[in-house]
């Protein structure tokens, strides 16, 4: 099983790139990061995990820079977002920065898509909130056209895009509906979210992987009956806290990658925390 981590990177933690060089020499897997803009003090938007919100959601890095430093030191580790909040992001600017950092790291990149769950930093990014998946939905077709081989055009309910111009492609090549890197979509289990999943992305990834057994043969149900490839279909369990039992019952579920927390912290308590990874590791 591939082991990779996340972790909210910000202005007081460990870089990016000696992160990135220790998770390489380690033979982890690949760094995950998280995505705010900001964090508006006035809110009425309870934190999901509950009790005051952590510091360091105010103090996030921007991924796709992080990433792209993670990227210049590195040479096999994966580089994904955990996730990007597509919504709050115009698509076109979104498609060049997405295929450009996976061009640039040789096909390392995956890109994590979520819907958010603070409404007033949606807000301030003139996102309406009940009709948030759509327009997620509508900007992935957007630039998916923007990814493709030929100049394609977009026309959708939020927005739409001329038939372009449009370099450097993503390194993956097409794959049933999928067009663009790797695509995973966050989000709690259900039909709605099990829908897009087979309608524009690689598979899922769920925060802390509770109730995967009766989720996932949902999900490959759906998916088989999308017409996707059964084979295809991803499940990478995101945010998780490892024992021994919980990774063996992921494997046993047929899931090969894990992306596990790590504390928001210094150099020297993360590398730490890397230490306790090891055993985890393939060989070890």
């Amino acid at each position: 099983m591939r082991i990779a981590v996340t972790i909210f990177l910000t202005d007081e933690t460990i870089t990016p790139t000696r992160l990135a060089r220790e998770l390489e020499e380690r033979g982890l897997a690949g760094l995950y990061l998280p995505e705010h803009t900001h964090i508006p003090v006035e809110r009425t938007t309870p934190y999901p995990a509950g009790g005051e919100l952590p510091r360091e959601y105010g103090r996030t890095l921007d991924p796709f820079v992080a990433l792209g430093q993670a990227a210049a030191v590195t040479e096999r580790l994966g580089l994904g977002t955990g996730i990007t909040l597509v919504a709050q992001h115009d698509p076109i600017d979104l498609a060049k920065q997405v295929a450009t950092l996976d061009h640039l790291s040789g096909g390392r990149f995956t890109l994590g898509v979520g819907f958010g769950w603070n409404v007033e930093e949606a807000a301030d990014h003139g996102v309406r909130w009940r009709t948030r998946r759509e327009l997620v939905r509508d900007r992935m077709g957007l630039m998916r056209a923007l990814w493709a081989e030929e100049p394609t055009p977009y026309e959708g309910e939020f927005g739409s895009v001329r038939a372009s111009l449009a370099h450097p492609k993503p390194v993956q090549q097409p794959r049933g509906p999928v067009v663009g890197p790797r695509t995973l979509l966050g989000g709690a289990a259900g039909p709605k979210l099990f829908a897009d999943v087979c309608a524009y992305a690689d598979g899922w990834l769920p925060i802390g992987g509770r109730g995967l057994s009766e989720s996932l043969p949902r999900l490959r149900a759906a998916w088989t009956e999308a017409g996707r490839d059964p084979r295809a279909l991803q499940v990478v369990p995101y945010a998780v806290h490892p024992t021994p039992g919980k990774l063996a019952h992921y494997a046993d579920l047929g899931i090969e990658e894990v992306v596990v927390q790590l504390p928001p912290a210094g150099e020297a308590e993360v590398l730490k925390a890397l230490d306790g990874l090891t055993r985890y590791l393939p060989g070890t």
